[in-house]
This record gives C-alpha cells, structure tokens and sequence, in this order.
C-alpha cells in the first residue's frame, strides 16, 4: 500500500511551498489507492501555537485535501 505524509510544524502559518508539497503528496496517495497521514510537528512547545494548527488544517481543508489519519508528534515521543 502506498501511504505519504506532510509533516508541517505549527510554529507559524502554512506557506505556499508547504501547501505545494501537500497537495503533491495527497494527490499520489489519492491516485495510488494509498493513504495520506497529516503528521503535526508539535514538540517545539516553546513556538507551536494553536491558532497555527487550526490555520494549517483550515488551510488543508479549503484546498481541498483531506486526510485519512492525524498524529502529533508530542502524543508520540515514546515510540522515537
């Protein structure tokens, strides 16, 4: 199975090359019958800011890309 991810950090907002890279990573798993996993890079607590995750998912949705599974990082350090 073909599985992608975008990795973005919270620590500001979504920028062009970041949405780019999205779609692009979305648009091969859509096409492969694959899965594409939004993984938050939220272990920098010192600069993560809610109302950055909230603007990148915002901006996630209104092009259009969904996701099949989210996971912060912060809720997965035991596995590192």
């Amino acid at each position: 199975m073909v599985r992608t991810r975008f990795a973005p950090s919270p620590t500001g907002f979504l920028h062009l090359g970041g949405a780019r890279t999205a779609l692009f990573s979305w648009i091969y798993a859509r096409k492969n019958n694959g899965e594409f996993i939004l993984r938050i890079e939220d272990t920098d607590k010192a600069r993560s800011k809610k109302e950055y995750l909230d603007e990148i998912l915002e901006s996630l949705s209104w092009l259009g890309i969904d996701w099949d599974r989210i996971f912060y990082q912060s809720q997965r350090l035991n596995i590192y």
